[in-house]
């Protein structure tokens, strides 16, 4: 993050196009929202939304599941490919319990995000907490530089201030920079794309934008592509206005197409083909 204002998140809503996309976030989000099914039927929404979400978000980490087989299998132990899954699964199913710790102590949250995405696999040492100097990360599909470990515990404490501060941001603008910064971190030795498209879930849905979570905004982004999310994500990184308004924007086409997908999950339960 590139601004120094008091409420600097609040800054970054300003920024070209950003603007739009908070607008046509907010639209779509009251779409789906109104649509009849969610009257009597939002649980079984929110539960797809989940599942779905939970593919996406693995499919980014490099196992790209099809959602039957999500749907279908059980064990998800053995090759690394069914442990992505699972700790997809796993984060998501989690998520809707941290929300009042998340206003209070961020940093406590992603502790626990780590150490449920892990599930023993990683080294107990190594779990739930900041990487040490000299420690590695496997995260393959993030390939900027990686911080050194005090201007990690630097900035994960500045975000954790600017959550608890509060901030005049739009929801979909928050989500993005956590979700941004997170990945730039790269703060834990595993799992952080998991951890960091989690912790955007629970913004989203924190906020008041998408508070039954039925608007997915993982699988948005699987939808868009890993190439897509790379991209976008350099551009964050780069901390130049253009750069971040375009991970905002990214952000934000991701939320629609959750809400897309969404809304196709209500109009199967409508003709009662779900």
């Amino acid at each position: 993050m590139s601004t120094t204002a008091s409420d600097p998140l609040a800054t970054l809503g300003s920024l070209p196009g950003v603007p739009d996309a908070v607008d046509s976030v907010r639209k779509a989000v009251d779409r789906v929202y109104g649509h009849r099914v969610m009257r009597r039927r939002s649980n079984e929404v929110t539960a797809e939304a989940a599942l779905r979400g939970s593919r996406g978000s693995a499919a980014l980490a490099g196992a790209d599941w099809n959602l039957e087989e999500v749907r279908r299998r059980t064990d998800f132990s053995g090759e690394d490919e069914a442990r992505t899954v699972g700790a997809a699964l796993r984060l998501t199913a989690e998520a809707g319990q941290l929300l009042s710790i998340w206003r209070q102590s961020p940093l406590r949250v992603l502790a626990r995000l780590h150490l449920v995405a892990a599930g023993g696999a990683a080294p107990e040492d190594a779990v739930g907490r900041p990487r040490l100097a000299g420690e590695s990360v496997d995260e393959p599909l993030i390939e900027a530089p990686l911080p050194g470990a005090d201007e990690v515990a630097g900035r994960l404490e500045g975000l954790s201030q600017l959550i608890i501060a509060g901030t005049a941001a739009p929801a979909l603008v928050t989500a993005a920079v956590v979700h941004g910064e997170l990945l730039a971190l790269r703060p834990f030795g595993s799992h952080n794309g998991l951890v960091a498209r989690t912790a955007e879930r629970i913004v989203l849905i924190g906020s008041g934008l998408d508070p039954k979570s039925i608007c997915p905004a993982e699988v948005g982004h699987a939808e868009q592509g890993r190439a897509a999310y790379v991209a976008a994500f350099e551009g964050y990184t780069t901390g130049t206005p253009e750069g971040v308004a375009a991970w905002i924007a990214h952000c934000g086409r991701s939320v629609e197409l959750g809400v897309r997908e969404s809304t196709a999950v209500c109009e199967a339960l409508q003709r009662g083909a779900a």
